[in-house]
């Protein structure tokens, strides 16, 4: 008697570029989104070593295309800087965002304060910063966190002598501030504004 044995085809696994959902609430959202990712881009232009992305998906474990997320910004410190339509950590050494910065609105808060967080700790990122330009819910608006033995802790507040709230970030080598109720980079070297052109 012969065995016969059925072909059955492997399907590979999707990993979707896109969700088909809007990258920003409104016009104060989106204009931060670019405004964030295009000054880190020419910050770190010339550096061959540091990628900068905005609203892309993250893949995070491989085999399993819903452990995903899709921060507003990131960068990535020892990948090459490079166009993707997604970010797999498998496919570029297991390396993860080291800084994340959310914008953020009361809509979004429930998932920015709770399951991000978990996952920006899971993988390691080591600042996550969280931004709300309407003032729905953050006070001040502009906040941030450092990782400490895979725990959060608040990134120290100064405020200026204007008002302007000011906070360090240790990996990008720059300040984040709060401007009028506006975010801004500055670099702490030059004292001079991030510009976007």
């Amino acid at each position: 008697m012969t065995a016969s044995v059925e072909y059955i085809p492997v399907t590979p696994i999707e990993y979707p570029d896109e969700d088909g959902k809007p990258i920003a609430e409104g016009d104060l959202q989106r204009k931060c989104l670019v405004y964030a990712t295009t000054v880190l881009e020419i910050y770190f232009q010339n550096h061959p070593d540091v990628y900068v992305a905005g609203n892309l998906f993250i893949y995070y474990e491989k085999g399993y295309p819903e452990s995903v997320v899709a921060p507003g910004v990131f960068v990535v410190f020892g990948v090459e800087n490079r166009d993707r339509r997604s970010y797999k950590t498998w496919e570029e050494n297991n390396q993860t965002p080291d800084f994340v910065l959310e914008i953020t609105s009361k809509a979004t808060r429930s998932k920015d304060q709770g399951a991000k967080k978990g996952i920006y700790a899971f993988l390691g990122v080591r600042e996550y910063f969280q931004y709300d330009p309407t003032g729905d819910y953050l006070n001040p608006q502009l906040q941030g966190l450092h990782l400490v033995d895979g725990n959060y802790f608040p990134v120290a507040t100064n405020t200026l002598p204007d008002g302007t709230v000011s906070l360090s970030s240790e990996v990008l080598g720059l300040e984040l501030r709060l401007e009028a109720g506006k975010l801004r980079f500055y670099n702490p070297a030059t004292g001079q504004i991030l510009l976007n052109s």
